[in-house]
């Protein structure tokens, strides 16, 4: 499978230039031969949630954007996230779609990042964001869901052999982000493809970063800070071949976390 992971900057407050920007890199990345294209989180607005109200997507342009590219191009856009209204509230939204042009994955990030202020402008997802392509499983999440582990071996638990991870993380805590990257995948004995975010907002500096991670911790993409269409061969027989090596899945002692969750529980 070749992958293209998008590592771009977004212009604050300004989706016109982000909407003509994504389909000039999906166009590069397709004429390259990318067989599934990923973008960063909230690549429609950045993060100017005063302004959802005017900026956010309410009328699914995104969704019919990525449909329209995916089916024309046979390729697969695992579309980040962007900034999204519905009746309810405010989301950020990944949205996944085939090379048939088929909406397959819709995930709201499950948790909110406090010190950016989402947990003040936006509604928390509460799905696992699984989907399926080629017939093969995989999983989404959003930025912060990566320092949640419980979450990320949800998905591992339920197929996902490769998680996409989309992301304006910044630079201040980079290191974090690669540790807990290459933590994720050795873990879940998985591949890891998370895509960053460059550049800067009112508010901050985002650290790119962007990287590919196989089941035994090997980095096979690192872009830093170049700013461009990283791209990566990954081959999914490794997750196999690796959770033979160790077989950590199969020595889990589920009923024992349950005994102590509940003691836990308990406590509280």
């Amino acid at each position: 499978m070749k992958i293209a992971c998008v590592q771009m900057d977004i212009a604050f407050g300004e989706p016109e230039q982000n909407y003509r920007q994504v389909v000039d890199y999906l166009t590069e990345a397709a004429n390259n031969g990318a067989e599934t294209i990923v973008l960063p989180e909230m690549w429609n607005t950045g993060y100017a949630l005063t302004e959802l109200e005017a900026l956010a997507d309410s009328t699914n342009r995104t969704v019919e954007l990525l449909k329209g590219f995916a089916k024309e191009h046979a390729v697969n856009i695992v579309g980040g996230s962007v900034s999204t209204k519905k009746a309810d509230g405010f989301y950020n939204t990944m949205f996944v779609v085939s090379k048939t042009g088929e909406l397959v994955s819709e995930y709201d990030k499950a948790h909110r990042f406090g010190l950016m202020d989402e947990h003040i402008h936006l509604e928390e997802g509460d799905s696992l964001g699984l989907f399926e392509l080629d017939n093969i499983a995989f999983g989404g999440v959003i930025c912060y869901d990566i320092r949640f582990p419980e979450w990320i071996r949800a998905q591992a638990l339920n197929g996902a052999k490769l998680i996409f991870v989309s992301a304006e993380w910044p630079e201040a805590r980079i290191d974090h982000w690669r540790i807990l990257l290459q933590a994720r995948a050795i873990e879940n004995q998985c591949f890891i493809v998370a895509v960053n975010r460059i550049g800067s907002d009112p508010n901050n500096e985002f650290g790119g970063s962007t990287m590919a991670i196989a089941p035994w911790g090997e980095v096979r993409l690192d872009m830093k800070k170049e700013e461009g269409i990283g791209y990566v061969e990954i081959d999914l027989a490794e997750v196999e071949e690796v959770r033979k090596r160790i077989p950590v899945f199969d020595d889990r002692r589920e009923k024992l976390y349950e005994k102590f969750k509940k003691q836990i529980d308990t406590l509280q």
